[in-house]
């Protein structure tokens, strides 16, 4: 038997029509958009419009987590934790987040969004009630006096099931959209509507907390964030927000997703070695040519043929080909150095958003603390310009950027293939390595120590932080899905999305150990704070951490045109991207 005779016999196997998927919520939700009957292109629209609001909504409750400057300083001053303590909470957090995403896009391409949308109820809504009684306790307890109490190892644990919730919600919701509108010519802005929204949470939340859960002054002016209050205000927001998406958040169509996915790779030549099918096709119909053919075509097109069997067949080819899939985007070299590059270019902004209410202490001596800027402001700020330029990225990527007419997995043509052409065409890579090197000015700025005694001008950092970090973070996954397709987005962008967490776990360890070390030559210590409150003021603290930050940046910068112009990159390859 020729592999040319396999394929032949496996090719109408995997274009078979079926309606079942291998998600509960999504199996039976498959309504073509070409289907005559214009009352079911009515309801599958609103099956999308539903999933689009639902998936908005999640990004922006999965938000939350950026928050975290809002009162990391307050657990330093009222709980009495290290900076060392601080940044092990938000690195569990971030670690949390990021580690099981490859796991959580696995699941959430093989069983849908909405089971993860469940799960994510639970953990949030716990985590944060969890989050909230600790915090009282803490409090309570060093008001009243108390010492050697430490609330750390739970608080710990809390914020790891945020972490994981966090994942849980927000890849839902990505997923739900980068498949649902896959197809569209606006499919980058559609991908970037809930990472958008998952930046413009933090600006929502930062107010919400600085403006309306707040605690009041003695004087009766505002002071900062009420963390009970405002823990509390986020366990229930997030349970409602994941139970409403457990059944809402769903791929429509996703079957012809599947079969359109698999003609492309048989066009391609990448059908051998299917041993699942071709065992299917040897056992049902004995042998393969013509003859088999006919009979395999009337088989699958029977329409007494058992519904089961249907169901099976299906699931079974989903799986086929998620995995075959998995397998090509861990085999192709310029996937890592983008993975590389990408780790090289977030982590230090994930480190600056986890360390910013820090960041600003270190610029004012205890004396003139007064006249801080505050950090919910810059939290603010980096929120509103990343959420504007995640939005900007995407449609300069749509608008701009050369896009293939299919969805999925592009193998690469050393000739030319059609094209959506427009008149202005700059590469997304182009627009990647632009947003890296916005980030690295505002980290080489801080780096210079220029804001030392200058806070009010510290929007200079937090605003190009917060525009490269957020335009990198929204033009990823658009990357990601014009390369290597959409129908195992939820895997391959969860491969990447680890990179991350080591960059924030490294950077922030990197930035606690310069922090301590600047403060043991801190005038705060001449000054009667006791060793146990110890703070850092002074560019010493920071200085060579975001030195290095940028430095790490412009390598990242060096891995992304590698893996695009280099040897066997994406340009010699005929990639479109």
């Amino acid at each position: 038997m020729t592999n040319h005779s396999s394929d032949r016999a496996l090719a109408p196997l995997l274009r078979s029509p079926s309606s079942s998927t291998l998600g509960p919520l999504s199996s039976r939700s498959s309504i073509s958009d070409a289907f005559p009957n214009p009352k079911l292109r009515r309801k599958t629209l609103a099956l999308r419009s539903v999933a689009f609001v639902s998936a908005i909504l999640a990004a922006l409750g999965a938000g939350s987590i950026t928050v975290f400057s809002l009162y990391g300083h307050l657990f330093q001053s009222r709980l009495h934790y290290t900076q060392f303590q601080i940044n092990g909470i938000a690195s569990a957090m971030s670690i949390s987040m990021y580690l099981p995403v490859p796991v959580v896009g696995y699941m959430c391409d093989r069983v849908g969004p909405g089971p993860l949308s469940f799960v994510s109820a639970l953990l949030l809504g716990g985590g944060y009630g969890l989050a909230a009684g600790l915090y009282q306790k803490g409090v309570e307890h060093f008001s009243a006096g108390g010492k050697g109490y430490t609330t750390f190892p739970p608080m710990v644990f809390a914020f790891v099931a945020i972490g994981v919730g966090t994942s849980c919600l927000y890849l839902s919701a990505i997923t739900t959209c980068a498949k649902n509108f896959g197809k569209g010519r606006y499919r980058g802005l559609m991908l970037v509507a809930p990472i958008a929204s998952f930046g413009l949470s933090g600006m929502v939340l930062s107010q919400v907390g600085s403006r309306i859960l707040y605690e009041r002054q003695p004087d009766g002016r505002k002071g900062d964030v009420d963390v009970f209050h405002f823990f509390l205000f986020l366990s229930i927001l997030l349970a409602v927000v994941g139970l409403l998406g457990t059944f809402t958040l769903r791929i429509v169509d996703e079957q012809d997703l599947i079969d359109g996915a698999v003609e492309e790779l048989e066009r391609s030549g990448l059908l051998e070695g299917s041993e699942i099918f071709r065992r299917r096709s040897e056992r049902n119909y004995g042998t393969v040519g013509p003859a088999a053919e006919d009979d395999e075509h009337a088989g699958i097109l029977d329409p007494e043929r058992d519904d089961e069997t249907d169901d099976v067949y299906a699931r079974l080819k989903k799986a086929w080909l998620l995995n075959a899939e998995t397998r090509r985007f861990l085999s192709d070299p310029t996937m890592w150095y983008f993975a590389i590059g990408f780790w090289l270019i977030i982590g230090p902004g994930e480190a600056f958003i986890n360390n910013l209410g820090t960041v600003i202490g270190t610029l004012y001596s205890p004396d003139t603390k007064s006249s801080a800027t505050s950090a919910a402001t810059h939290v603010s700020i980096m929120a509103t310009v990343s959420t504007v330029a995640r939005l900007v990225a995407a449609s300069l990527s749509d608008f701009l950027s050369p896009s293939p007419q299919s969805q999925y997995i592009q193998i690469g043509a050393p000739s030319p293939i059609p094209l959506l052409r427009q008149k202005l065409s700059v590469s997304r890579v182009a627009l990647f390595i632009a947003a890296a090197l916005i980030l690295s000015i505002g980290t080489l700025v801080l780096a210079t120590g220029a804001l030392q005694a200058h806070g009010g001008q510290f929007w200079i950092v937090s605003g190009s932080i917060g525009a490269g970090y957020g335009a990198v973070f929204s033009l990823t996954p658009i990357i990601v899905t014009m390369i290597w397709g959409v129908e195992n987005f939820g895997t391959n962008f969860g491969i990447l999305a680890l990179t991350p967490a080591i960059g924030s776990v490294m950077w922030g360890l990197i930035y606690s150990a310069v922090y301590q070390a600047g403060a043991n030559n801190s005038p705060s210590l001449t000054d009667g704070i006791e060793d146990d409150d110890v703070f850092c003021y002074g560019k010493q603290c920071y200085s060579s951490t975001f030195w290095a930050m940028t430095v790490t940046i412009w390598l990242g910068i060096l891995m992304i045109l590698w893996a695009w112009k280099g040897r066997n990159g994406w340009s010699k390859r005929g990639i479109v991207i």
